[in-house]
């Protein structure tokens, strides 16, 4: 569990450094092999959390503020909200549940809602009808407020965010510092939930495998920020196109 855990954290931060997402996306199903979902994304968070500040630090003093502040604080707020209703919903009855190679897996109304966003949001992204145009400031608190809410809820915050600051206008370097900032201000709303119910999702002693997937998501860190200059701002749309698809896909199926 632990060489599987520490695999996937290490590909995952270094594969996603550029999008500004993927990290949460690609390690919350390996914890949900082995936890209940809440506490999956609990440990996920912790995960993010740490790696988000490790980017910080790399990067942070490309970051946009003005950017920072006008989408991470209605992203703090809503993250609040979206973890809240995360534990609320644990006990909701799923629609549909299967076997598929002796695991059972759940259709919820959630999942179904966030394949759905992210499926258009993937078709807007490659279909070059928002091609050289700018963002309107003016969105991105509710930006910030729609990356923030699913952040708290699933854990699935960046693939929101990297849609909505693309689109305004930041250097590479710049679009990974501000969503690093972002970020960490989303883990902070989202974690003093999580924590405050932590005894509920029953995680003690697995503090050594949260520890030792903060060690290789920090090291994916490291390769990814060498790598970085290597990154075109037309790939990283189009990996933000992919990630949201194959997201979309494992949520609406169930097997996340």
């Amino acid at each position: 569990m632990t060489a599987l855990v520490m695999a996937a954290a290490f590909l995952a931060s270094g594969l996603t450094f550029f999008t500004g997402f993927g990290l949460g996306t690609l390690l919350l199903p390996v914890f949900a092999l082995f936890f209940p979902l809440p506490a999956a994304v609990a440990m996920t968070a912790v995960v993010h959390f740490a790696n988000g500040l490790f980017k910080l630090a790399l990067t942070g003093r490309r970051a946009a503020w003005p950017v920072v502040l006008r989408f991470g604080l209605p992203a703090m707020a809503a993250a609040f909200l979206g973890a809240e209703l995360l534990l609320w919903m644990a006990q909701g009855p799923p629609l549909h549940t299967y076997l598929l190679a002796g695991r059972p897996h759940e259709i919820t109304i959630l999942k179904l809602v966030m394949a759905l966003l992210m499926a258009g949001f993937a078709g807007l992204e490659v279909s070059g009808q928002m091609e050289g145009r700018s963002l309107d400031p003016r969105w991105l608190p509710a930006g910030g407020a729609l990356s923030g809410f699913f952040g708290g809820l699933s854990g699935h915050q960046g693939a929101f965010r990297s849609v909505f600051l693309l689109r305004t206008g930041l250097d590479k370097a710049a679009f990974v510092a501000t969503g690093s900032a972002i970020a960490a201000l989303v883990d902070i709303s989202r974690l003093g939930v999580y924590f405050r119910r932590w005894s509920e999702l029953d995680l003690r002693g697995h503090g050594a495998l949260v520890a030792a997937a903060i060690l290789a998501a920090l090291a994916g860190a490291v390769l990814g920020n060498r790598l970085l200059h290597k990154a075109t701002l037309r790939g990283i749309q189009w990996a933000v196109a992919a990630l949201l698809l194959g997201v979309a896909g494992l949520l609406g199926s169930g097997l996340i």
